[in-house]
This record gives structure tokens, C-alpha cells and sequence, in this order.
């Protein structure tokens, strides 16, 4: 369709048509870029959170590698990008091994989100206190809990 749109001459198509056809090209490449842009922008969050992850790992932290072993870090170096592994048992024996940090496939390390300090309004401290006050609202609603098992009784006696 589109090379039928391409490909036509001025004498096959009035001028009417020639200007639609322009249209659905202009409007085909706007949606090629847009799309474009936002895969481009999903492709950047996940870059930045497998980096966080990677930043994450540190000494205790269990790990898998690309060709699938498994231990526990025991050092990490961020100058060179690398840590050390160790794999193995006290019975079989302990191995260590240097890796590239870029040779995690799997870890239980957890990335910290921090919160800016400038968001955390001051008034955060006297909403604190109130809490305890709202627990004890449900304290009163259990004490109403008899009623609401009553009306199931009224509900039985209509069957």
C-alpha cells in the first residue's frame, strides 16, 4: 500500500488525493518517531536500575554469575569494577573467585531508594504522634463487632 503511495503518478491521482497521501506518510513517520523516543527512554530506566542493582552489591550478598555460579561476595572493588566469590562448602572446600561485577546474572541485594530531604515537609513529626490516636479506633469498631454478627442471624431468618 504504502509503495502503491510512493510509486503513483500526478496523472493517477488528483490532487486531492496526493495530499492525503502525504499525510498518511507524515503521520507514519511521527509515529516512528515517537516511538522511537519512548523505547528509547524505557531502555534508559532499565540501564539505570540494573546499574543501581550492580552499585548495590556488596560484601554478604548471595549472587549468581552469567555461566551460573552461585556463592556469596566476599569483597567488592569499585575501582577496578570486579568482586570476589566464594563458592564451595567447609566440607568440599572454599573457592574464590575474581569476577567482573558485569557477570551478575541474579542477586538478593536490595537498592536503597533515598528520598530527597527537601520533600520531607517539617510537619511530618505532629502527624506521627496522631497515629497512635487513629489505632485506636478500630479498638471501638470490634466492640461494635456483635452488631454486624447479628445481621447475618436476621438474614438466616428470612430464608
Amino acid at each position: 500500500m504504502i509503495w502503491n503511495l510512493l510509486t503513483s503518478t500526478e496523472e493517477q491521482a488528483s490532487g486531492c488525493d496526493s495530499w492525503s497521501s502525504w499525510l498518511m506518510i507524515g503521520i507514519l513517520f511521527a509515529i516512528i518517531i515517537v516511538w522511537m523516543v519512548f523505547s528509547r527512554r524505557s531502555q534508559k530506566k532499565r540501564q539505570d536500575e540494573v546499574q543501581n542493582t550492580l552499585d548495590a552489591v556488596g560484601p554478604g550478598n548471595k549472587v549468581k554469575t552469567i555461566g551460573g555460579i552461585c556463592g556469596i561476595v566476599v569483597e567488592v572493588n569499585n575501582e577496578d569494577n570486579t568482586f570476589v566469590l566464594e563458592t564451595g562448602t567447609e566440607s568440599t572446600g572454599k573457592c574464590y573467585i575474581k569476577f567482573d561485577k558485569q557477570a551478575i546474572y541474579q542477586t538478593d541485594a536490595v537498592v536503597k531508594k533515598t528520598e530527597p530531604a527537601a520533600e520531607k515537609p517539617v510537619a511530618e513529626t505532629p502527624a506521627a504522634e496522631e497515629a497512635p490516636a487513629e489505632a485506636e479506633a478500630p479498638v471501638e469498631e470490634t466492640a461494635e463487632a456483635p452488631k454486624a454478627e447479628e445481621a447475618p442471624e436476621t438474614e438466616e431468618k428470612k430464608d
